[in-house]
C-alpha cells in the first residue's frame, strides 16, 4: 500500500472536482430528488469525527451534488447499535454508504447485506471487512512511524537502550493494529518496550488506568518515553503522569491534533500529535460515494489498491500524515487553517504560545 504525498494531493483534488462535477451532470438539479447517500462514523470519544469529519462530508456531498441527502448515525463505538443504523440504511434504500467501521467482523454481515441490494460501501478511515466498493484513509504504518521516530527524537539521548510504554488503540479497529506495526517498526532495536496496551474505546479514561499501571509497576524512573496512539490516548497518559507527579514528563505522542493537544504540545505536556488533513480525506470519500451512488466509474479516482481480510484488492485512496510538534504548528496547523492563533492561544495558554515563539 502506498500513500499520496502533498504534490500527489493536489493532483487528487482537481481529479475529484472534474468527476464529481461529471457525475452531477445528470443530476436534474432537483433538490431533495437525488440520490440518498448513509454517514455512519463510530463514536464521539474521538472530538475528530464529530467536530470535523461530518460536517466536512456533509459540506462536499452538497457541493458535488446539490440534490443529494446525507443519512447520519453515529454507533456511539457500540458495534450493535452501528450494525442497526446500517440495516436500517439499507432498508430505506439509500443509494450508497460512507462507513468508518467501529468492529469490521461485526459489520461483515451488513457490508454484504447492503451488496446484495446494489448498495456500494464506501470503508472510510477504518478498513472495513466484506465487500466494499472503497476505501478512504491514512497510511496507518506512516502514523506509527512518524510518533515512533518523534518519539526517539523526543527522547534524546534516553533512546539508546531506553525504556517505552505502548498505550495502544482499540484492537476492535484495524487501524489500531496498523499505527502499532508502523511504531514497532519505527522503534525496534532503539528502545526496550517494558509495557504495551490496548485502549478498548481509545478513551481516555482506560488509557489513564493503563498508564497508571504502568508507573506503579515500573516505576515512573523507568518510563523514559510514551507511544500514546491518538490524542484521547495521550490526554489519559499525561493525567495519569501528572497525578503520580511524575516530573519532568517523558516525551508523549499523539495523533489527530485535536485543539486540546496542540495546546498541551505548547504547553510542553505532550511532545507530538500527527495531523491528518481530514479534508482531504472528507472530499475523496464524498466524492467516490457521489460517484457510486450514480453508478459511476471511480478508476480516475483511485490511486492504490488494498486488502482486507476477506476481500482482495479494494480500490483505495491513502493520504500521507504528517508530525506537528511544537517548532512545526505554524506552518503545519495554523498554515492549513485547522485552527487560528486565537483558538490555540487562549489567555490560558498566552505565555506558552509566548515561549514557543507562536504569538512573535
Amino acid at each position: 500500500m502506498r500513500g499520496l504525498g502533498v504534490r500527489g494531493a493536489a493532483g487528487l483534488l482537481a481529479v475529484l472536482l472534474a468527476v464529481s462535477l461529471a457525475g452531477c451532470s445528470d443530476s436534474g438539479g432537483e433538490s431533495g430528488d437525488g440520490p440518498a447517500i448513509g454517514l455512519l462514523l463510530p463514536s464521539r470519544a474521538v472530538p475528530r469525527w464529530e467536530n470535523s469529519d461530518k460536517p466536512l462530508i456533509e459540506k462536499r456531498v452538497k457541493e458535488l451534488c446539490s440534490d443529494c441527502t446525507i443519512v447520519y448515525a453515529n454507533a456511539e463505538n457500540d458495534a450493535a447499535s452501528q450494525r442497526q443504523q446500517m440495516n436500517s440504511m439499507i432498508t430505506r434504500g439509500v443509494s450508497a454508504l460512507i462507513l468508518d467501521v467501529v468492529d469490521p467482523k461485526a459489520l461483515r454481515s451488513s457490508v454484504r447485506a447492503a451488496q446484495r441490494e446494489g448498495i456500494p460501501v464506501v470503508a472510510y478511515d477504518r478498513l472495513a471487512e466484506g465487500p466494499i466498493a472503497g476505501f478512504v484513509s491514512f497510511d496507518g504504518a506512516q502514523v506509527g512511524r512518524l510518533q515512533g521516530q518523534a518519539l526517539l527524537k523526543g527522547m534524546g539521548a534516553r533512546a539508546d537502550g531506553g525504556g517505552v510504554v505502548m498505550v495502544n488503540g482499540d484492537p476492535s479497529s484495524p487501524n489500531a493494529a496498523w499505527y502499532e506495526g508502523g511504531a514497532r517498526a519505527a522503534l525496534r532495536d532503539e528502545v526496550r518496550i517494558l509495557k504495551s496496551y490496548n485502549t478498548v474505546g481509545w478513551r481516555s479514561e482506560n488509557a489513564h488506568d493503563h498508564m497508571s499501571a504502568a508507573i506503579s509497576t515500573l516505576g515512573p524512573g523507568r518510563i523514559d518515553g510514551v507511544l500514546a496512539a491518538n490524542d484521547s490516548i495521550a490526554a489519559g497518559v499525561i493525567s495519569a503522569l501528572k497525578s503520580a507527579r511524575v516530573s519532568p514528563l517523558p516525551p508523549v505522542t499523539g495523533q489527530d491534533a485535536d485543539l486540546d493537544a496542540v495546546q498541551r504540545i505548547v504547553k510542553g505536556e505532550q511532545y507530538m500529535t500527527v495531523y491528518k488533513p481530514f479534508r482531504l480525506e472528507a472530499e475523496a470519500a464524498s466524492a467516490m460515494a457521489v460517484a457510486l451512488a450514480r453508478d459511476n466509474d471511480i478508476d480516475a479516482l483511485v490511486t492504490t489498491e488494498v486488502d482486507s481480510p476477506t476481500t482482495e484488492d479494494v480500490p483505495a485512496i491513502l493520504l500521507d500524515p504528517t508530525a506537528v510538534t511544537r517548532e512545526t504548528i505554524g506552518r503545519t496547523l495554523v498554515r492549513d487553517g485547522v485552527f487560528t492563533l486565537d483558538q490555540i492561544c487562549t489567555p490560558k495558554f498566552r505565555s506558552a504560545c509566548d515561549r514557543a515563539g507562536l504569538t512573535r
